[in-house]
């Protein structure tokens, strides 16, 4: 295998080479998968869901049948499987136990669910069929979409996956509007000579069928493990104070990031018990301006000066809002200025220090140089003599 040119298919998360004897050779990867699933209950037998594999196809297509023949069918071996027409040939990516929570979160009732059939495992004569007809992918999209160009059709068509056994393929599109692609059907059977099944899919299924590298350095959600997108707005954003740019929150989708909901129900939760600070508080020292807010720690940062960030100091929630009751009474509290040495610091980069800094040190290091040369030089001309 060493010797031999291996072909990464990550589309489908395996690997692909060939022996001497111009054997074809496939095989599972699964550092190489989208949509991947740990299986922690691996080892645990189930009488419920031994029958029962989820099979991969390409990209973050999945689904899930019933072994149907006497074979031993393990995780990892390429299956020729049941379709409406036809068959598919695609990998057994999990099994056991931890199938049937993936069942209970796609909505799926394994006692009233009609499971296709694993025919078999596959044979070398059905996985070079299914090479062939993944080496005509990428042809048949260039084509499709010359032909929807043609046609002034406002679509694009994003992924193009042929079935295992070449006679039909998935066209995914994305567009904005409806689209009627009758016509379109109908070139696209008489160029290709298949059938044709149209699938639309929004952008952020379309980043997931690519993937990629978000800029966190890790690979795209979309991509790893979610299935299921819901709706993200800017409010979002808004109550986690991040920057409302637009080049920062959007994703290599071109819409907001599906991260930013991570972490939107805990802000919105400790924004419920943030004190609502509409003006100044009033203190015998003057009005206090509010310039921050950390909402997770509970901290609000006020200073006396409305347009300074120098001064600003730290109150809890529980003392603005005791301040708030005091001022609603129309009492001043006492000054609020803690001492020096007690109460978190906050820090500003700003004005740290200077960037020539580092030249004086570069400097400094040189003339200790030169002096410990002309020491070992002054030594050197003792020991001469």
């Amino acid at each position: 295998m060493k010797d031999q040119k291996i072909i990464n298919d990550c589309s489908r998360g395996c690997k692909i080479w060939k022996d001497s004897d111009d054997t074809l050779n496939v095989k599972y990867d699964n550092n190489c998968c989208k949509l991947s699933v740990f299986d922690w209950l691996q080892g645990i037998s189930d009488e419920k869901s031994k029958d029962i594999f989820e099979v991969r196809f390409k990209n973050t297509r999945k689904s899930y049948f019933r072994n149907a023949s006497d074979q031993q069918i393990d995780v990892g071996d390429i299956v020729t499987v049941e379709t409406t027409n036809g068959h598919d040939v695609g990998i057994v990516t999990l099994a056991g136990p931890v199938v049937l929570i993936q069942l209970k979160r796609n909505n799926i009732d394994i006692d009233h669910f009609e499971f296709k059939k694993i025919y078999r495992k596959s044979k070398g004569v059905d996985i070079e069929r299914w090479q062939d007809a993944i080496s005509r992918e990428h042809k048949t999209m260039i084509r499709a979409r010359q032909i929807a160009a043609s046609l002034g059709l406002n679509m694009k068509i994003g992924d193009v996956e042929f079935q295992g056994d070449g006679t039909k393929a998935i066209f995914y599109y994305i567009a904005d509007e409806r689209v009627d692609f009758r016509q379109l059907i109908k070139l696209f059977a008489e160029e290709f000579k298949i059938r044709i099944e149209m699938r639309q899919i929004g952008a952020r299924q379309e980043a997931g069928h690519i993937g990629g590298i978000g800029v966190c350095g890790q690979e795209l959600c979309c991509s790893r493990f979610i299935n299921d997108f819901k709706s993200i707005t800017t409010q979002a954003a808004r109550c986690q104070d991040l920057s409302l740019n637009p080049q920062k929150l959007a994703g290599q989708c071109s819409k907001l990031k599906c991260c930013i909901n991570y972490e939107a129900a805990v802000y919105i939760d400790a924004h419920s018990s943030m004190p609502i600070v509409k003006a100044p508080l009033e203190t015998e020292g003057g009005p206090l301006y509010l310039m921050k807010s950390d909402v997770l720690k509970g901290i609000m940062w006020f200073s006396y000066e409305e347009s300074s960030i120098s001064d600003m100091f730290p109150l809890t929630f529980e003392c603005v809002r005791e301040v708030l009751r005091q001022n609603t009474r129309g009492i001043k509290v006492p000054d609020l200025t803690p001492d020096s040495d007690s109460g978190p610091e906050f820090k500003s980069a700003v004005g740290e220090g200077s960037i020539s800094r580092f030249d004086e040190e570069r400097k400094a290091n040189h003339l200790n140089r030169k002096k410990r040369n002309k020491q070992s030089s002054g030594r050197n001309n003792e020991n001469q003599k």
